[in-house]
């Protein structure tokens, strides 16, 4: 294991380290009741039924049995706790990380969920953690246990006979032999396997996001070949895993037999030079077959210990990225934005110089309205990406109210700005929940923004209200619907500055006339800003800033652009005569 690796998991470790101790105390504890167990079974043999007693000074073979069921339940007992305290171990440490990687990915920026596909993040968060889990639960405190035990039973065979030990353990490097090549088979299995997981995992999850897509273009019957190759690769690559998993186990019987039949043999001819009591042979062979045991599952949790390791140095890959955290801490606290925002001369690329904003310089004052306009690719949402701070410029300077945005706070920043997407995000919870988003909002304020957004007719139709339980994604309302509870959600959070992406674009057209009429009341107040694609729904906003290739070609109102007769004069006019 890297020293780096073995900090990473000293650091998980650390919170429970009291309870690791206890149970490697008490493995230690079973592993020595496991040691006298045979020794009572022999004395029982050799002292009492080989000389046809039961009675011997102050013991009896009925004392020997009640001995020896003691040490049974008592060592099932410490078993049973030890073996529930190491899962709460591997479980609390599984839970840990799990909400490490939860914080990480929600504090994130952007341009990191950008970089790391989110099947990528599924197997990191479930089955990387599931990996880390038998680490914890299955080696960390049995590996203790299995080296006592071992050294404990070797001391125990010497000292009943050195000659006879000698020959049983000359199975051992056959046992050690046969298990590292066989888990090295299995590890190179694994790490294949795990390659292709992750590639199943990115595929389904890119399915089930992309479904509808998919049935609107009829492409069931080719993703269906793509599922088919891809599982039929997984399972090619999974098979010898069964394969070797049997063959060990076998062989392992096969050479535990063998070895037990080598001491019989060298007993009963006498190859030792020296006979031994039944009872002393039966509790040599008993721990010369407990000794291969520790062995195997020593030699068999290398393969559980790499691929801990793999996934540990694979999760810390991400926790470890800080470069891409966003600080909510740091920053000038703003309780209220007033809204002007500038752009000085602002560049700005997604990678290395491919820039999407070039030399961009604006101003929008308070309460002002300003729509984005050009086409696709232009970076009308990059600005608005921008404004969020979801990415850094790399020349220039953006201000809120004269502030640098890098110098505001980042929370306070967002909170103040309100965005509404085309496809807005609609959780698996109530509708009440969906609009707060865990806000300190009380049901009055809830409903007043369901009004306003003028989603209270369908919202009071359903039957639990504003209490009713939206499926995954929202699909059990249609776009209109869920574009309606963005807006009420906005209204609830009543930020400063308004972001709405061609936000109507799935309403018709009477709710959108009431939604404009509280939008054009909020926007009254507030900064507003429009990315526009129906240039008929911003003829009337203050400023109009016109893009093309990521630079500003024309600003000012629509009557004025279009008078000018530029760029975007024939934009509209070219928009108008498609309505024609």
């Amino acid at each position: 294991m890297k020293n780096k690796t073995f900090e990473r998991v000293k650091k998980m470790v650390r919170p429970y380290m009291k309870t690791v101790v206890l149970v490697t105390i008490l493995a230690i504890f079973i592993d020595v009741l496991a040691l006298v167990k045979p020794y009572i079974v022999s004395v029982l043999i050799d002292d009492f039924l080989e000389k046809g007693v039961s009675h011997r000074e102050f013991l009896s073979t009925t004392m020997i049995a009640f001995i020896y069921i003691g040490l049974v339940c008592l060592e099932n007992f410490f078993d049973y706790f030890n073996s529930t305290r190491t899962n709460i171990v591997g479980e609390s440490v599984v839970f840990d990380l799990r909400n490490k990687l939860y914080y990480f990915m929600e504090k994130a920026s952007v341009r990191f969920h950008d970089k790391v596909p989110s099947g990528t993040l599924f197997v990191r968060i479930i089955s990387d953690t599931e990996d880390v889990y038998a680490l914890f639960s299955d080696v960390i405190t049995t590996f203790v246990k299995d080296v006592f035990i071992i050294v404990g039973l070797l001391i125990v065979m010497v000292y009943i006979s050195f000659k006879l030990s000698l020959v049983s353990v000359i199975i051992i490097p056959l046992i050690i032999i046969t298990s590292i090549v066989l888990t090295k088979l299995l590890n190179k299995t694994y790490a294949a396997v795990k390659v292709v997981r992750t590639k199943l995992n990115i595929f389904f999850a890119e399915s089930i996001y992309g479904l509808k897509v998919i049935k609107i273009f009829n492409r069931q019957k080719e993703k269906q070949r793509e599922c088919e190759t891809i599982t039929g690769e997984f399972r090619d690559t999974i098979k010898p895993v069964g394969l070797y998993q049997g063959l060990l186990p076998a062989i392992m019987e096969l050479i535990q037999n063998l070895g037990i039949a080598i001491v019989i043999w060298a007993v009963v001819n006498k190859w030792i030079g020296e006979s031994l009591d039944v009872g002393v042979i039966y509790m040599f062979v008993t721990y010369l077959k407990n000794l291969f045991d520790p062995i195997n599952r020593i030699i068999e949790n290398v393969e559980v210990v790499e691929e801990a390791v793999t996934s540990i140095d694979k999760i810390y890959e991400i926790l470890e990225k800080e470069e891409f955290i966003e600080d909510f801490d740091s920053g000038k606290h703003v309780d209220k934005i007033k809204g002007k925002i500038e752009f000085k001369n602002v560049w700005f690329a997604y990678e290395n110089e491919n820039w999407i904003l070039k030399d961009v310089s604006f101003t929008i004052e308070p309460g002002e309205s300003v729509a984005l306009v050009g086409k696709t690719g232009s970076g009308k949402t990059t600005i608005t990406n921008l404004i969020n701070k979801f990415y850094t410029i790399q020349k220039g300077e953006i201000l809120i109210d004269g502030v640098n945005i890098n110098d505001i706070n980042l929370a306070d920043l967002r909170r103040n700005i309100g965005t509404i997407l085309q496809d807005p995000f609609i959780f698996a919870k109530s509708i009440k929940d969906n609009i707060k988003l865990f806000n300190n909002i009380d049901d009055v304020n809830i409903k007043n923004a369901i009004s306003m957004s003028s989603a209270d007719k369908f919202v009071n139709n359903l039957e639990h209200g504003i209490d009713e339980i939206a499926r995954e994604r929202g699909n059990s309302f249609s776009a209109g619907e869920k574009q309606l509870l963005a807006f009420a959600r906005i209204f609830a959070l009543n930020p400063s500055v308004f972001i709405l992406d061609e936000a109507t674009a799935n309403i018709d057209t009477t709710t959108e006339q009431l939604i404009q009429e509280s939008v054009d009341r909020l926007s009254a107040e507030k900064t507003s800003i429009f990315i526009a694609h129906r240039l008929a729904t911003i003829v009337n906003v203050d400023k109009i800033i016109v893009l093309s290739n990521g630079e500003i070609v024309e600003q000012g109102n629509h009557e004025k652009l279009v008078k000018t007769g530029g760029y975007y004069s024939k934009l509209y006019s070219a928009y108008y005569n498609s309505l024609l």
